[in-house]
């Protein structure tokens, strides 16, 4: 079967940006090869799952030497689509929507932020991170003025279902969603969630955890004293 026709697993897929990330800081420091073991070593994983992963995109390295450095990139930048830009709009320019517009990040690896959206008059007209706000009512002309691949939702939890209807009704089919709602959209349409409570929530079981395995360290080291 060719590589174009395989479907990629999604595990494959959420490790890819990993890989890419770390292949650029080995880029920036000069490596021009790396062995799967050590790119599983800084990637977090094992070096079986690696070069699984890597087999995927038709990429399997040499005995000896590694795969090359700048031919994975392009390689994972390609599957992931990272060869083009994907003009973003944030929906929503609150606290949350601001920082983002504001985070150099994303312009920087591929997707430039295009255009703000808010639906509060007061709003609308206010510059921010050199981006004019715009009203939600111009969602539609400036999807289609300035080829927005990827909606970003900012708002509140009680708006977000709105927003990505609205998103939808646009054209755009790849919503990233920080709002604190569940959120449903057509099946040909891409919804990933963002949910900061969540992981704090998570991150709060991990620490209770290693808080309670502390404890009961100290009551065994008192009984042996």
């Amino acid at each position: 079967m060719e590589r174009s026709r395989r479907r990629i697993p999604e595990a494959t897929v959420a490790r890819l940006p990993v890989y890419l990330r770390t292949l650029l800081d080995l880029r920036d420091d000069g490596a021009d090869t790396i062995s799967s073991e050590r790119l599983a070593e800084l990637a977090g994983v094992n070096a079986a799952k690696v070069r699984k992963d890597l087999s995927w995109l038709g990429s399997y390295g040499t005995r000896g030497v590694g795969y090359d450095v700048d031919q994975l990139l392009l390689e994972i930048s390609r599957e992931l689509g990272l060869t083009r830009d994907w003009p973003v709009a944030i929906v929503g320019v609150g606290n949350l929507g601001a920082a983002l517009a504001n985070y150099g990040g994303f312009g920087d690896r591929g997707f430039p932020v295009a255009a703000l959206v808010d639906a509060d008059p007061a709003k609308v007209g206010s510059v921010v991170a050199g981006h004019a706000v715009h009203h939600i009512d111009e969602l539609d002309d400036l999807v289609a003025e300035l080829g927005i691949a990827i909606g970003i939702i900012a708002t509140p939890a009680v708006g977000a279902q709105e927003v990505a209807d609205r998103l939808v009704a646009a054209g755009v089919t790849s919503i990233l969603n920080f709002a604190p709602a569940v959120v449903t959209v057509p099946t040909q349409t891409t919804l990933r969630k963002v949910d900061l409570a969540l992981e704090l929530q998570v991150l709060s079981f991990y620490g209770r955890r290693d808080s309670l395995r502390d404890e009961l360290r100290g009551v065994d080291d008192e009984s042996v004293a």
